[in-house]
């Protein structure tokens, strides 16, 4: 009897030492961006890390290649994108873009009317003199983006605005030349700057916050992008 459990036991272990099968979906290998990025990428929760869930597939895109070649600037980004291959990195992209989940509402709003009043203003009818066109030119008239490349201004804490018209600014954020942002965040004048991420942080997100599928007319500055992989045609 001892000689047939110990049969019994031997036989058992390999299976109970097995290992588990894995889960290999793009769900499951994208969890680790959840770390900074917030579950299933809603953004984090210090405002720092932003929302990537329902942004566009070009415009996620271009920013992993951006992080990965040195055209925008953080070092955990650009060691973890650096080993990926274009084709991977698109992956990433349009799994996140596929996301359609919902925004939180955004935080009131710590800024005088007047403030908000010429951050709408700005936002939605630039400053022809100072050859500034409007925020929605370029990322809809709702503000939620335009496919494939152009992503939506709502959503996003104030701090994070910020942030980003600072470092395209000072060169520490890029993109394919012709850099439209870069020349637009040199010409706006900082107390314009505040305003209109004040008043964009302060609006709510429309229940349906899926970008445009494209602009009624041409924006009138250039900007550029980045092709698809093998030189497939954006979609």
């Amino acid at each position: 009897m001892k000689h047939l459990l110990c049969l019994a036991l031997a036989l058992a272990a390999p299976a109970a030492l097995a290992t588990p099968a894995f889960e290999d979906t793009m769900a499951q290998r994208m969890l680790a961006c959840s770390a900074c990025h917030g579950k299933e990428g809603r953004a984090g929760p210090d405002g720092y890390y932003p929302r990537i869930a329902g942004k566009p597939a070009g415009y996620l895109y271009n920013q992993l290649l951006n992080f990965r070649d040195g055209r925008r600037h953080y070092g955990l980004m650009a060691r973890l994108l650096d080993p990926l291959s274009d084709d991977y990195l698109l992956e990433i992209a349009r799994h996140f873009a596929s996301l359609d989940l919902p925004y939180p509402p955004p935080r009131p709003a710590n800024a005088p009317a007047a403030l908000l009043h010429r951050g709408e203003a700005v936002v939605r009818r630039g400053d022809a003199a100072a050859g500034l066109p409007p925020c929605t030119e370029c990322h809809g008239e709702r503000l939620t983006g335009v496919a494939p490349n152009v992503p939506g201004l709502l959503g996003l804490p104030r701090d994070y605005l910020n942030a980003q018209l600072g470092a395209w600014r000072t060169a520490q954020r890029q993109a394919h030349a012709p850099d439209c942002m870069a020349q637009i965040a040199r010409r706006l004048p900082a107390a314009d700057l505040t305003a209109a991420t004040a008043w964009l942080a302060a609006q709510p997100v429309p229940a349906d916050a899926r970008p445009a599928a494209s602009l009624p007319r041409p924006p009138s500055i250039a900007c550029g992008s980045a092709v698809l992989p093998a030189g497939r045609p954006r979609r």
